[in-house]
């Protein structure tokens, strides 16, 4: 796992690139590197995970007319290095940066369709005077790119990108009304104008006649219903072991998260079939004025004792002096999934053990794992009841019921079912994902007329991932859900929340329900045996049922989350209430600071839970702050 970052330019560049590499220097702790050419320069920072020696980049071609720098790991690159060696190519190394090299000169651009695991990669052709940028499938690894006049940028983050000042840090208003509607910006938008980040599946060649984007892979979702749920149990298993097996591949410590869900529980189980000794498993739990709903340790030690782990697990206490700056800091943009405050303790304790650790990712988005999945089955119900009944009385009375005062979910979520209840599926949808509701969002921004418009603009890029999947027409509504989860939520929140946390404390974490051999699986599966009898993943379930507890199968979801609501009602209130004052918000003249008081009054009073945007608006605060008010080119 490395920080990569290039340039091309006119005039001297070893300065600007030197000094934005080293601002990756958190991804990269163990070496580094810069290529300098011909209005060309590429930097990395390395984290060290296989063939420890051999490894250094940037790495070059026998001939030295091609330069990569590489964040990733190529999984199948033992088979693609038997390979080309009887091609006829010659290997200095052991790595899998230099398979690539070799998978570049044999195949040229379509290379990527040989690769399996996760990447972000650039090429330079000195020859063709040609720059390759390719990402994975997923886009478990993240990459930015910028191009302004006759210079152009790439990196791992956007830091290094700012650096300099360059880069006009103009604030790009769909996607600011994006990250008030989602938590999150889906690609290809950044917070800021003049930044994009290239699309998962997709690679990115530059010229001499400019820019050209070429999607790669996508996934397809054809439901084979003439198998049946046996098979597809036993061929799931097989595939996921497998998947397992190959991501264990490292010179380096190794472990795994284990939150006491099925995912995790999963990998760790598999994991621990696969290798000799003891696996090290890592968890976490919530401290403070919190509640204990959301603690899923003792499920997670019924799985270590299970399977005989080396355990460790820490506590997390709410405190947001130094944190949150920490986390818009690994981000360079407003993000505002609450995850990252345990994803960034859980990976704190993983790496003072470990420098690769394996995480149960993705199992939600193959076996319809969330909440709003559930919610659009019950959907085909709740419709065929008659519309007097639904929105006359059923919406008005979950309208006016109290939140718990325990902080769960279960009315908030009733409320965003029947608020949305009634649409079409995709609308339907949308309103699930959308942390604003009807009430609210008319007015949240202070120019409601501009950012009227650009919420039109979110729902059209979210309902155009939902209404025209790569499958048929009459694609099942849950596999639309999927596909749209896939494209947008998947690797613009929560693998992003997985590889910023991790990366800030030189960790790798990897993905093995994302192997694209399993997904593309799963996609043949049915969503019926998927979600069966209104039962999350009950495929899964049934998988896995004899080598986990029956206590971690059968017990409810709770997900990677803290617990945001009752923090934010009391350790954390005073912070927020001084942070989001009418003064504070005039900073920056974005909100309608009448409305963001009302939000908090209906979450402190119970009245509605907020948390999502609540949290939503004191990450952009801090962001504004850091990004834009002082405007550090450090950063």
């Amino acid at each position: 796992m490395c920080g990569i970052f290039g340039i091309i330019s006119p005039g001297p560049i070893r300065d600007h690139l030197e000094a934005s590499t080293s601002t990756l220097s958190h991804r990269g702790p163990d070496d580094f590197g810069y290529f300098i050419g011909e209005g060309v320069g590429l930097g990395h920072r390395r984290l060290s995970i296989i063939d420890l020696k051999g490894g250094h980049q940037p790495m070059f071609s026998e001939d030295e007319s091609l330069c990569i720098v590489f964040n990733g790991e190529i999984y199948n690159f033992p088979e693609l290095h038997a390979h080309l060696i009887s091609k006829g190519h010659h290997f200095l190394t052991r790595s899998d940066t230099e398979t690539i090299i070799h998978a570049y000169e044999e195949w040229g651009e379509a290379c990527v369709e040989r690769l399996r695991g996760m990447f972000a990669f650039a090429i330079w052709d000195n020859k063709k005077r040609k720059l390759f940028l390719a990402r994975d499938r997923f886009g478990i690894k993240p990459l930015f790119y910028s191009q302004r006049g006759e210079r152009f940028y790439f990196a791992s983050e956007m830091k290094a990108i700012l650096v300099g000042g360059k880069i006009p840090r103009d604030i790009d208003e769909v996607a600011l009304a994006s990250y008030f509607t989602l938590s999150y910006i889906p690609a290809p938008m950044t917070i800021f104008n003049g930044i994009r980040k290239l699309l998962p599946g997709h690679t990115l060649t530059l010229q001499e006649n400019g820019v050209r984007i070429h999607k790669y892979w996508d996934i397809h979702y054809v439901p084979d219903r003439g198998r049946s749920e046996a098979y597809f149990s036993k061929k799931f298993v097989e595939l996921f072991y497998e998947s397992v097996k190959i991501h264990l591949i490292s010179d380096v410590p190794l472990g795994a998260f284990l939150s006491g869900g099925i995912d995790s529980s999963a990998v760790v189980a598999a994991m621990s079939v696969a290798t000799e000794s003891p696996v090290n498993t890592f968890c976490m739990g919530f401290g403070g004025n919190a509640g204990g709903y959301l603690d899923e340790r003792r499920y997670a030690r019924m799985v270590a004792d299970r399977y005989a782990t080396n355990h460790r697990e820490c506590e997390v206490i709410p405190d947001p002096e130094g944190l949150l700056e920490k986390i818009v800091g690994g981000f360079d943009e407003p993000f505002a999934d609450d995850s990252t405050i345990p994803s960034y303790f859980v990976c704190k304790i993983a790496r003072e053990n470990v420098t690769v650790a394996q995480s149960g990712l993705g199992g939600d988005e193959a076996f319809a794992g969330y909440e709003r999945y559930l919610g659009f089955r019950l959907r085909n119900i709740y419709t065929k009841l008659p519309y007097f009944v639904r929105e006359k009385l059923i919406h008005r009375f979950v309208d006016n019921l109290p939140e718990r005062s325990d902080g769960h979910y279960t009315i908030n979520h009733m409320k965003r079912f029947v608020r949305s209840g009634s649409l079409d599926d995709g609308e339907a949808y949308f309103g699930y994902l959308s942390i604003l509701n009807p009430g609210t969002y008319k007015s949240f921004f202070a120019n409601s007329v501009r950012f009227d418009r650009h919420f039109d603009s979110v729902k059209t890029l979210m309902l155009d991932y939902f209404n025209t999947p790569p499958c048929s027409s009459s694609a099942d509504g849950l596999n639309r859900a999927f596909y749209c989860d896939i494209k947008t939520y998947l690797p613009e929140d929560i693998l992003a929340v997985t590889d910023r946390m991790s990366m800030h404390h030189a960790l790798e974490v990897r993905v093995p329900f994302l192997d694209h051999p399993l997904m593309e699986f799963c996609a043949t599966i049915p969503p019926e045996m998927k979600m069966k009898w209104f039962q999350k993943k009950y495929l899964l379930k049934k998988a896995v049922a004899d080598i986990l507890p029956r206590e971690v199968i059968s017990h409810r979801k709770q997900g990677f989350v803290g617990p945001m609501t009752q923090w934010l009602k009391n350790d954390l209130r005073s912070y927020t209430v001084d942070t989001l004052s009418a003064t504070n918000l005039k900073k920056h003249g974005f909100l309608n600071h009448n409305v963001v008081r009302n939000i908090l009054e209906e979450h402190f009073s119970g009245k509605e839970i907020h948390d999502t945007l609540i949290w939503s608006i004191l990450v952009f605060q801090k962001w504004y702050d850091l990004y834009i008010e002082s405007d550090s080119k450090t950063l």
